[in-house]
């Protein structure tokens, strides 16, 4: 059994990771939005060095669709891909998901895509699981590491934007699309969603920002690691930084000062953490649970004339941006809509209110993140997070499983 889970420019600070031996750029193309639930249906990857310089020849593959799972019919349109073609051209999904391990897991590597940490990490995740593989190791063992591109992009737009044009959305604010950013820059795309017409995108917008904003992508790159993150946050000392995230939305430049508040109290990766730009009165006036209610509600849920708390959880082990405030000099914190007058008496008055009762300070911030209650998974494909991680015996027993025929299989027991 799973046992429980524990869980002018300025000089910016150095903690940085160890670089990679080689990435590993990658895409899924899937038969739907939902990771846990849709299944893929092609894979492109391609190693470079350390340089971008390419290694080897692509991997692209089909996953032939289980008889027992329907496609999108929208995800068809988009990626023109047909459950008929998959059939055609794809092998098993045990088999499909094998050979990208194989890549992925190689010592030394750096797994990169776009937006690949929100989707096609969950993707890769999910389907260890259905085929009965460790989920995570790749991710981190035998120096491996993690990294998205879309974040990188984002901090670029924020911080440096010279050099790299910015297409703008119909609002008239940035649009970080792939296929956009690509066309605006020159980069050829000749076929977005296919998986590996995006991948070779993906590494032309990696050289562009590398060529046009060197240090910037040196100090993104190097500071991706949950060691670094956690030096920048100062949790007893409350000390502001910037942090970028697409969940601040483009029309705050997707990037905000936050204050580190308290370790999540299940989840040792997860730091909760104030937009400073929010107004922290709520957080001392309405109990735990409204405050619960709130923060998970909908925008559109919401009743009129109130926002959300300020809450935002940093996840040290999914390469957040965190960066130094000075980088906010006073130019750039007015481009950016960043008030230092109003942080710093949100700041204040933050520090005031922890140091009545900083015990009680933090059982209440802990409290409103988990009064989240979801409905526990019950499909067996489905039920990645619903405990903690695969003991050794479990592993063992996957690998058995995996080593199996359809016909051992038929008959086996496995304890």
């Amino acid at each position: 059994m799973r046992p429980a889970r524990s869980c002018g420019r300025r000089k910016l600070p150095s903690r940085p990771s160890p670089l990679p031996d080689t990435f590993y750029w990658h895409d899924y193309e899937t038969f739907g939005a939902d990771p846990s639930r849709d299944r893929p249906v092609q894979f492109a990857g391609l190693r470079t060095d350390q340089d971008l310089n390419v290694l080897g020849e692509p991997l692209v593959l089909f996953a032939r669709p289980a008889d027992d799972f329907l496609p999108h019919p929208q995800a068809c349109l988009v990626t023109g891909i047909s459950p008929q073609l998959a059939l055609e051209r794809g092998v098993p999904e045990c088999e499909f998901i094998g050979r990208i391990l194989r890549e992925l897991a190689l010592p030394g590597t750096c797994g990169v895509g776009y937006n690949s940490l929100r989707f096609d990490d969950e993707v890769t995740r999910h389907t260890l699981y259905r085929n009965f593989h460790e989920p995570y190791a790749r991710e981190w063992q035998n120096g491996n590491s993690r990294w998205d591109l879309i974040d990188l992009l984002r901090t670029a737009n924020a911080l440096r934007p010279e050099g790299i044009e910015w297409p703008l959305r119909e609002d008239g604010y940035p649009s970080f699309r792939l296929e956009e950013l690509t066309a605006a820059n020159g980069i050829s795309h000749a076929s977005a969603h296919d998986a590996l017409s995006d991948v070779h995108a993906t590494i032309a917008l990696a050289r562009l920002v590398r060529e046009r904003q060197p240090r910037l992508y040196d100090y993104v790159l190097g500071h991706r690691d949950k060691r670094s993150v956690q030096s920048q946050l100062d949790i007893t000392g409350m000390k502001p930084v910037l942090h970028v995230s697409g969940m601040f939305g483009a029309r705050h430049h997707n990037i905000a000062l936050i204050v580190p508040l308290a370790l999540h109290p299940v989840n040792r990766n997860e730091v909760i953490c104030f937009d400073l730009s929010a107004d922290p009165a709520p957080l001392f006036e309405m109990p735990p649970q409204q405050l619960s209610e709130l923060l998970f509600s909908r925008s559109a849920d919401l009743p009129a004339g109130v926002q959300r708390p300020g809450l935002k959880s940093v996840h040290i082990n999914r390469c957040p941006v965190l960066v130094t405030a000075k980088m906010a000099d006073p130019a750039t914190a007015e481009r950016l809509g960043i008030s230092g007058e109003r942080c710093r008496a949100h700041l204040a008055a933050l520090r005031a209110f922890r140091g009545r009762d900083e015990q009680a300070f933090t059982g209440k911030i802990q409290a409103v993140v988990t009064g989240r209650n979801f409905a526990p998974a019950t499909d067996p494909d489905r039920m990645l997070y619903s405990g903690g991680f695969f003991s050794e015996h479990d592993q063992q027993v996957m690998a058995d499983v995996r080593a199996s025929s359809p016909v051992e299989l038929a008959t086996a027991s496995f304890p």
